[in-house]
């Protein structure tokens, strides 16, 4: 219920959004027509409709993403005929009949002013096929948990409430707009202008959406102008660890008098720590439970190995390890997988070695664990006490002063006693562990599946689960294309013949490639070039300064840092051998 609300209300914050700027004259346009007969069909029609084919996405094969570009285009032909009809009068009178037809049919009454609900359905419902609100922190949960367990109720109905959200805020806009509107005809006696103008709005609202502006410029713009206000909505609702570190010590208040005081924090009980039981494999030790941690303190970090965000986390999980490892200090990383290839015991265990992982780690493959913490986040850490409970907690990268204070302030409840902490820890952080580039990041994860897949260029489309010839089209910032013949699965892109490649432009310091050899595991050659000329000084950690490399392993792969200048760069990798599988660019 909490994360419906939450939902709603992530909804209800779209109308601040850049992003529902051409949804709005859609909106708009019904401004005049009854409320209930006109404006309030089409809101719903446009949250059922957009709630249904978000939830289609994650069902998976051809049919769900043809069926959805088929009604793509039919929505744009239809709201483009609509605006045309609030321009021209001649449009209008040549297209009304069948228009009022289906209406007509469709509620089975049309009123004398037009407004028909069917109608307004019709026209709600192509709002909804062509409305793509910006991905901000939680609607991006919504669609993790959609990405993780696939199409479900719980799913259907958070994309619902976040909908209906934005219904209810755009419904306001136009009980509020509406009477500006009558009052400028009444005053300046221009309805029929302020009518056309809405037409070119309409138009325009369509032309920014066939363009993909509204996944481009305007998400940009969205997600700057939304994302703290909704992780401030987050955090609302749920649990608030401590605010200010230095407050943190208290003592027993309790003990006899001329008793040494026992040192208590006073970090909150957020709750109590779950099961630990579930993990497919344990490595590096043998099974841990909620049991056996008695007395000791407890960092769990839910993290999966080829995401960029738990890999810069991980130089300092790896430092508190190791420097609190003798204060009673016990570390559990749970590595829950996002991609299938993430579950292969195998892969795991190359990347716990690769990445240096001494302390214990739970392979939660099946997310049973995740689950039973009803964990959302990665990277998410737990900050668990000697008494087997949670007292803090860390959702995403960064806070790590904040969060070895807590580690500090719990050690020293664990002993009774206030110790010097000794500071804080400064590990290396080489490659992609190295903290992003915050203040020139200017591109955002992008995902090379149909399932999550934003600003694809390429003309020919996407042929979900088919062997397709792709040109790479081309691409502004933050769009992508393939050239070569591909097969482009739910969660990744795979390669059928050499010489294939995917061009993207992006702005970042560093730009990152989640890639695998394929079902063969043969390695695959690739070659990187920006601009055009291969990057010199500004190649990543895995290729060479010409732009060459190899795809070995499935990993995230460092192909850019950018040396000096960071600026908006066109990148392309091409790959010399077919097999390849790519999932998601990321970027620090």
């Amino acid at each position: 219920m909490t994360l419906l609300i939450v939902s709603y209300l992530a909804g209800v914050l779209t109308i601040v959004s850049p992003c529902i700027l051409p949804v709005l004259p859609f909106i708009f346009a019904r401004v005049g027509t009854p409320f209930l007969r006109g404006v309030l069909p089409m809101l719903i029609g446009m949250a059922a409709t957009f709630a249904a084919i978000a939830t289609l996405a994650y069902v998976g094969g051809s049919w769900a993403i043809q069926a959805n570009e088929i009604g793509r285009a039919a929505a744009v032909a239809l709201l483009a005929l609509f605006g045309l009809t609030l321009i021209s009068p001649a449009v209008a009178a040549i297209v009304s009949a069948p228009l009022v037809g289906l209406g007509d049919r469709l509620s089975r009454k049309v009123p004398a002013d037009g407004a028909g609900v069917g109608a307004s359905l019709l026209l709600g419902a192509a709002t909804g096929l062509l409305w793509t609100p910006c991905a901000g922190p939680i609607l991006g949960l919504i669609l993790t948990g959609a990405a993780l367990k696939g199409a479900n109720l719980e799913t259907t109905l958070l994309l619902a409430a976040y909908a209906m959200g934005a219904a209810t805020s755009l419904a306001l806009a136009v009980l509020a707009g509406g009477r500006v509107l009558a009052a400028m005809k009444r005053a300046l006696g221009t309805g029929e202008h302020i009518r056309r103008a809405l037409g070119v709005a309409v138009l325009a609202g369509v032309a920014i959406i066939a363009l993909g502006l509204d996944t481009g410029a305007l998400a940009r713009l969205s997600y700057a102008s939304t994302a703290g206000i909704e992780q401030a909505l987050l955090d609302g609702f749920s649990t608030s660890p401590s605010r200010d570190t230095t407050r943190l010590a208290s003592s027993d208040t309790n003990a006899p008098a001329g008793a040494p005081l026992a040192y208590r924090s006073s970090l909150p009980v957020e709750g109590e720590l779950p099961p630990l039981d579930g993990a497919v494999a344990w490595l590096n030790s043998e099974p841990l439970t909620a049991a056996t941690l008695r007395g000791k303190v407890v960092l769990i970090d839910f993290w999966t190995y080829s995401c960029v965000n738990c890999i810069r986390t991980l130089p300092y999980i790896r430092a508190w390890a190791e420097k609190y490892k003798d204060q009673g200090l016990v570390v559990i990383g749970v590595h829950s997988p996002e991609f299938a290839f993430e579950k292969q015991l195998d892969n795991v265990k190359a990347a716990v070695r690769d990445f240096d992982i001494s302390y214990p780690v739970a392979v939660d493959s099946n997310h049973r664990i995740w689950n039973a913490f009803r964990n959302l986040y990665w990277p998410a850490l737990y900050f668990v006490d000697s008494e087997g409970r949670i007292r803090h907690h860390q959702f995403g990268e960064g806070g790590y002063a904040r969060s070895e204070r807590v580690i500090q302030d719990l050690l020293a409840e664990a002993a009774g006693n206030r110790r010097a902490d000794g500071g804080l820890v400064s590990p290396q952080a080489p490659g992609a562990q190295a903290a992003p580039d915050l203040a020139r990041l200017r591109s955002r994860e992008t995902y090379l599946g149909y399932a999550q897949a934003t600003g694809f260029v390429s003309p020919e489309k996407v042929g979900a689960n088919q062997p397709r010839d792709y040109t790479p089209g081309t691409p502004r910032l933050d769009q992508w294309g393939l050239s070569g013949n591909w097969t482009v699965g739910a969660e990744r892109a795979t390669l059928n013949a050499p010489g294939g490649g995917i061009t993207l432009r992006f702005s970042a310091r560093d730009l990152h490639l989640v890639l695998g050899p394929g079902t063969d595991g043969r390695p695959v050659r690739f070659r990187v070039s920006l601009d055009g000329e291969p990057p010199g000084a500004d190649h990543g950690t895995d290729i060479a300064a010409d732009g060459t490399g190899t795809v070995s392993e499935t990993r995230l792969y460092q192909l850019v840092r950018q040396t000096s200048e960071v600026r908006e760069r066109r990148f392309e990798i091409r790959f010399l051998d077919p097999g390849v599988d790519t999932y998601a660019f990321t970027f620090g």
